[in-house]
């Protein structure tokens, strides 16, 4: 709960407690405190349904106070003859109340450990060359927007960027992905992140080498915002696409929304598995695509005139001879059909990659650049087609191959989501595990791959198992 949500609490807990009349002045005065704290904290930190119970309260202690203030006034009851029930039963109605904007509260991910502040901006690009494959349009180019994180100057008395934008479209898109209400996420929208919006790159210690980010299947860019903004704060531009009709929701600058599209990858659909298996490689090809353009567009292949100052900064301080990709889900089959057909990849991190967008040629060859594999336990010991496709895939990787899963996680540990609720394990978004600690060796794993190959940092985290982090079970290590 946020500080305002929590003093009103606090407040209807001590009107609660003491109820009666020997103190009317003094009672009066505190249900005022307590509507005018609730007007306040809507005022400020923004209305959210789950506190409608708790509005109800500020409003009954309202009601209480003018029908005292209507009604003949009795003789005050002695504190001996306190009715017990009535406190108790206040206090339970008061527990009810608390528990949505618990169990529901506004999300919030670690801060990023690094040594620089953290700046994001968003950008729309339009491939020219490519043609949607997905839209209802005949001829319409591959339009995809892509959210930068980036080491920033210092910034003093400005607020941080929302963790997402959008929240109009993106709430009930994710929502309703999870199958719940349209309005059931709608609090995120005071979600903020840790980075600055449009804020100037950091240009005393750059260049600074690239990584791309692909999110899953109905996933969105900003899904792993805990793990892009570390990598930001450790000195890394991080490009994340939202794969137009792949995500949950794409939203364009004019304000339309681009859904996600079933039929690109029609899983559970009936289809004959050859079918199926075509659809999932021609968005493995899209995918990719989406990040081959991006580097075809910062590396100044098809710039725009109209990119803006901050997107040339990045330009000027991207070091195109050190790029890497990650991705999560079927943007980890993404990033490795990328790093499989680019040449300018360097390394590839797949979390629970998804095997089938990945091409037969891939899958057969392998890939030259080092790759990190870290698999949910969930997934690991889901011995079914996508684990002896990768099995079959790792024969064939001759570079450096680290692969481990994390004990007690599930898929989506290794994205944002298990931040919504401490209820996500029983939404099916988390394991068992603490959230904020897979978050943490995650982004400490990632830290040490990246920085061995792209920067040269030695770092024994990769070297096999560690005392420090008894979750990992490594595979041939």
């Amino acid at each position: 709960m946020r500080l305002l949500e929590i003093t009103l609490a606090a407040l209807l807990a001590i009107r609660i407690i003491f109820p009666f009349r020997q103190h009317i002045r003094w009672k009066d005065a505190l249900s005022l405190l307590i509507l005018g704290i609730m007007q306040i904290q809507i005022f400020i930190e923004g209305y959210r349904w789950q506190l409608i119970p708790l509005y109800g309260l500020a409003l009954g202690a309202t009601v209480i106070l003018l029908r005292n203030r209507t009604t003949p006034k009795s003789k005050p009851k002695s504190a001996s003859t306190r009715n017990l029930f009535v406190i108790f039963g206040g206090l339970g109605l008061l527990a009810i109340a608390i528990l949505p904007p618990i169990l529901l509260p506004v999300p919030t991910t670690p801060a990023p450990t690094g040594p620089y502040q953290v700046g994001t901006t968003t950008l729309m690009l339009v491939d020219e060359n490519r043609e949607e494959t997905y839209s209802d349009q005949e001829n319409e180019p591959r339009q995809i927007m892509v959210q930068f994180w980036y080491p920033a100057e210092p910034v003093r008395g400005q607020k941080t960027a929302p963790w997402m934008e959008n929240m109009e479209v993106m709430g009930p898109a994710i929502s309703n992905y999870l199958g719940f209400p349209d309005f059931f996420l709608d609090h995120i929208e005071y979600s903020r992140a840790h980075a600055y919006a449009k804020t100037p790159i950091l240009q005393a210690v750059g260049p600074y080498p690239l990584i791309l980010f692909s999110h899953g299947w109905n996933g969105f860019r900003a899904q792993n915002t805990f793990q892009v903004e570390e990598l930001a704060s450790h000195g890394y531009i991080v490009a994340a696409p939202d794969h137009t009709y792949g995500s949950v929701a794409t939203v364009f600058p004019d304000g339309t929304a681009a859904l996600n599209n079933r039929m690109a990858l029609p899983s559970g659909m009936g289809l004959p598995e050859v079918e199926f298996m075509v659809a999932a490689r021609l968005l493995g090809q899209q995918w990719a695509g989406d990040l081959s353009f991006i580097v075809d567009y910062l590396a100044g292949n098809q710039r725009s005139a109209d990119e803006g100052l901050l997107v040339g900064q990045l330009v000027s301080w991207i070091d195109f001879e050190k790029i890497g990709v990650m991705g999560h889900s079927t943007g980890g089959g993404a990033a490795i059909q990328f790093c499989g057909t680019d040449p300018r990849c360097q390394t590839v991190l797949g979390m629970d990659p998804y095997l089938d967008p990945v091409s037969p040629e891939i899958l057969d060859a392998g890939v030259e650049s080092p790759i990190l594999v870290m698999f949910s336990e969930v997934w690991e010991n889901r011995r079914g087609d996508n684990m002896i496709m990768y099995d079959q895939f790792s024969t064939h990787i001759a570079s450096p191959h680290y692969r481990f899963y994390l004990t007690n996680t599930a898929h989506f540990d290794f994205s944002d989501l298990p931040a919504f609720s401490p209820l996500a394990a029983k939404f099916g978004l988390k394991g068992t595990i603490n959230g904020e600690r897979a978050l943490r060796i995650v982004n400490d794993y990632t830290l040490a791959f990246f920085d061995l190959y792209l920067k040269g940092h030695t770092n024994t985290l990769l070297d096999g198992p560690n005392l420090s982090y008894p979750e990992i079970i490594w595979a041939d290590k």
